[in-house]
């Protein structure tokens, strides 16, 4: 269902661009707005982060949004509510993103059947090799929720070949090592890995981790199908509001 969307909506653009949303940062009320002003600014799909204490994968800004959001009283729960409260009003995918320890918690069945239920088009959990992930392999597939891997640029081929064995949906591409949130240098470096990664699979490739501007996603043309925002529509609602992000997503295209 997500790769048929994603086939469908890149035949009608260059590159797709998928957005990243801590739930419950600033507030609830505000994560609402910030989903809402992306929607209308014309993004094809969104991460909905579910906050962690020890979120490793990310850097301080998304660091900071998570802990914000927990210290606000963010649970699994409201955030659940919350995603079926998007998924109804917004005609776009919406993927879960959050850490193994709030699935193990909630029961990786349970979460995987209800992150269905309420309209999740699929789940990426970074701390989760396919090796320690039977019961959530199992799960995805009773579900149909995708369970959504990541590349790396220091994987061998052997083992982009493997995980490309378990993704459905979409390949995320890390596109540097370490986590979220920091310079990136978008050079023949990212061609010859993005060309390894390609190689690994005929899913649609995300690429994140560091793009922030009309020249990265510019540059991702042609590479990828999708270019993520994360880190930087979070430092411009901390720096400016959320009045900040519509004129931001446009100005990626």
């Amino acid at each position: 269902m997500l790769e048929q969307y994603l086939e469908k909506r890149a035949a009608t653009r260059d590159i797709l661009l998928m957005t990243h949303v801590v739930m419950g940062y600033p507030s609830f009320e505000a994560s609402l707005e910030i989903v809402q002003a992306m929607v209308e600014a014309g993004v094809d799909l969104m991460e909905l982060q579910i906050p962690f204490s020890e979120p490793v994968a990310d850097g301080p800004v998304i660091l900071h949004a998570n802990q914000r959001a927990l210290e606000a009283g963010a649970t699994v729960e409201r955030c659940l509510q919350f995603a079926e409260q998007v998924t109804k009003r917004f005609d776009i995918p919406f993927l879960f993103m959050s850490y193994y320890n709030v699935l193990y918690q909630h029961g990786v069945p349970r979460f995987m059947q209800r992150s269905s239920s309420l309209g999740i088009a699929g789940t990426i959990v970074p701390d989760l090799p396919p090796e320690e992930g039977a019961e959530y392999l199992t799960a995805a597939e009773q579900s149909g929720v995708c369970p959504v891997f990541i590349f790396t640029p220091n994987s061998s081929q052997e083992r982009l070949d493997y995980l490309a064995q378990h993704a459905r949906g979409l390949v995320y591409c890390v596109a540097r090592r370490g986590v979220t949130g920091s310079e990136t240098q978008f050079s023949t470096d990212l061609d010859d890995y993005l060309a390894r990664c390609r190689k690994a699979t005929s899913l649609p490739l995300a690429v994140g981790f560091g793009v922030k501007s009309r020249e990265d996603v510019d540059f991702l043309k042609g590479k990828a199908e999708i270019a993520v925002i994360g880190s930087q529509t979070i430092r411009l609602v901390e720096e400016r509001g959320v009045s900040a992000v519509p004129g931001f997503i446009r100005s990626l295209r």
